[in-house]
């Protein structure tokens, strides 16, 4: 896999319905999560969301290893282009022993569910000192069928601008990888950090499904 200058990138159909909708039903099994979310107690928003328990569901396991495997190039050459030392383990089941080592032992892909008036506002999904550069999404429920409303909103802040802000409306299947933290750019003096941000717009009809997977785990 490769991303375009923004940072981030768009992968259509990466899942069929079939197994969209066979993600989006685990969400029922309350005995597969460790802890469940309500957004608004917390100030993040409104809605919900339930963070998988170990041993993860084999199906968010096995698209969590495949998809490091293709990222960790990336986040390697992001390190080298930003002049870090740091570099991550070619396998995830080495960083997630670099994330054991920290105390983060608690696993961090979960299921997010939004209603009408429910959304998202601008975070990071960082869990403890250990942290990957890029994480993933994958999109459950149809738009314009299923639910209206709930674009995905990447706000991205360089030094001494204003922020930049994409609006994204993915398909049911479809997989957005983006940065945890931030992305480098090429500027007049070698690559430089630009801030990411991400969150969801209001969902205006019905029910919409996701599935996060940051790749580090929590403290």
């Amino acid at each position: 896999m490769r991303l375009p200058d923004e940072g981030f990138a768009l992968v259509a159909g990466y899942l069929d319905p079939a197994q969209a909708g066979a993600l989006r039903e685990l969400y029922r099994d309350d005995a597969r999560f460790r802890s469940r979310v309500v957004m608004e107690r917390h100030t993040f928003g409104r809605g919900e969301y339930k963070y998988f328990a170990n041993p993860l569901p084999a199906v968010v396991a096995e698209l969590r290893d495949r998809l490091y495997r293709e990222l960790v190039p990336i986040a390697n050459e992001w390190m080298e282009r930003l002049g870090s030392p740091e570099r991550y383990p070619q396998t995830h089941q080495a960083f997630l022993a670099d994330c054991f080592d920290a105390d983060q032992k608690c696993p961090t892909p979960l299921l997010l569910k939004y209603e009408s008036g429910d959304y998202n506002r601008l975070h990071q999904d960082v869990y403890g000192p250990v942290a990957f550069p890029l994480q993933a999404t994958l999109y459950l429920s149809r738009p314009g069928e299923e639910f209206e409303g709930g674009e995905v909103v990447l706000a991205e802040t360089q030094p001494r601008a204003q922020t930049r802000v994409h609006v994204l409306a993915p398909r049911q299947g479809d997989l957005l990888v983006f940065p945890t933290r931030y992305a480098p750019r090429n500027g007049t003096r070698g690559a430089y950090r630009v801030a990411f941000k991400h969150g969801v717009g209001t969902v205006t009809r019905g029910t919409r499904f996701t599935l996060g997977i940051p790749f580090h785990d929590a403290l």
